[in-house]
């Protein structure tokens, strides 16, 4: 028997933790490991548009994202069935900003989003990262969460900014400065 996508498990408005307990679909958890999700199809876009040269590390990050979506879908106290991000990840992203930053200029200004569509898609992960962010955080103000999943997403919104600047760069697209 074939493997059906859809299970009506959840027609009530309910899904299922790893570990078994049920949540309400408009649950805190649900809205942070979701939205970790909506970034990872973000970064998948990204990466359909960036140089190839560049693919890999961002795969890779989004195989660091579907982990940082099972370590928030697992029920509080329930063991991961994987080895969890760690600091390594982050030393990552902090290795591969100061890569790109020694190509880049120092930044003066604020600048616009955009120059071209892989650019602003850069900032748009950027934006919705922080979004995954700034939900995480609330819910680890309710339930324990891991630290290194708020350290991971506030290091990987700077490497989206500093990708978008180094984009820019490879294009030969002048930043748009924002002027008050």
């Amino acid at each position: 028997m074939a493997f059906k996508i859809y299970t009506k498990t959840g027609d009530k408005g309910s899904t299922a933790l790893f570990g078994g307990a049920r949540r309400s679909k408009a649950d805190l958890r649900i809205e942070t490991y979701g939205t970790v999700d909506e970034l990872n199809a973000h970064l998948g876009l990204l990466a359909d548009w960036s140089p190839a040269a560049e693919i890999s590390a961002l795969r890779q990050i989004q195989n660091e994202l579907f982990v940082l979506g099972a370590m928030l879908a697992t029920a509080p106290g329930k063991s991961l069935n994987m080895e969890p991000l760690s600091d390594k990840s982050v030393l990552r992203l902090e290795q591969g900003i100061d890569k790109m930053e020694e190509q880049l200029s120092p930044l003066k200004h604020f600048i616009l989003p955009g120059g071209a569509a892989v650019i602003s898609q850069a900032h748009i992960a950027r934006c919705v990262c922080r979004r995954a962010e700034r939900l995480c955080v609330a819910l680890s103000e309710r339930e324990e969460v891991d630290p290194v999943a708020i350290r991971y997403l506030n290091r990987l919104s700077d490497y989206l900014f500093v990708y978008a600047r180094h984009l820019a760069r490879q294009k030969g697209v002048s930043e748009i400065p924002w002027k008050p």
